[in-house]
């Protein structure tokens, strides 16, 4: 097993200070690889290090990943950006990954936090409200999910 290998195993049992160590060496050792550096990030966010987390984020993006990892990394720090009140980073970040995935639920989520922490209520409850309609396999919100949507960009709008 390499190192990489260990530390998500290390990982995934929950011993997160001791996987944490290992990728911080292995980001030390391969500048270079997007696929470390993005479970660098990982590995401090789970510890709740997200300014740390950034510029393992930011690298590992500008490296280039493998399409399952970028969807996690633009994921990853466009939610820590909010975190940690970088909210217009957070939003471009997110809607930059919703520009290489489009409709991405997730990113669509997270968009939508962003849009409510830089005031844009309408924005976060309009996209909030089409991806219920879309996703929920509630009997009562399927029966609904027409109006739902047609209301969720209309929410200040009085019909008379």
């Amino acid at each position: 097993m390499g190192n990489l290998e260990m530390a998500l195993y290390l990982r995934e049992k929950k011993e997160f200070e001791k996987s944490n160590r290992l990728l911080m060496d292995l980001a030390k050792q391969n500048p270079g690889d997007a696929v470390i550096q993005y479970q660098c990030a990982w590995s401090l966010d789970i510890l709740g290090l997200e300014v740390k987390a950034v510029p393992y984020y930011e690298a590992a993006l500008e490296l280039g990943l493998p399409e399952e990892d970028a969807k996690g990394a633009y994921l990853g720090l466009g939610s820590t950006y909010r975190t940690i009140g970088e909210y217009e980073k957070s939003r471009r970040t997110l809607e930059s990954g919703l520009a290489k995935f489009p409709g991405d639920k997730a990113l669509l989520v997270f968009r939508a936090m962003a849009f409510y922490n830089l005031g844009q209520h309408d924005l976060a409850m309009e996209s909030l409200l089409k991806i219920i309609a879309e996703t929920s396999r509630d009997r009562e919100i399927q029966s609904y999910a027409k109006a739902i949507e047609f209301y969720s960009d209309k929410l200040d709008k009085v019909f008379t």
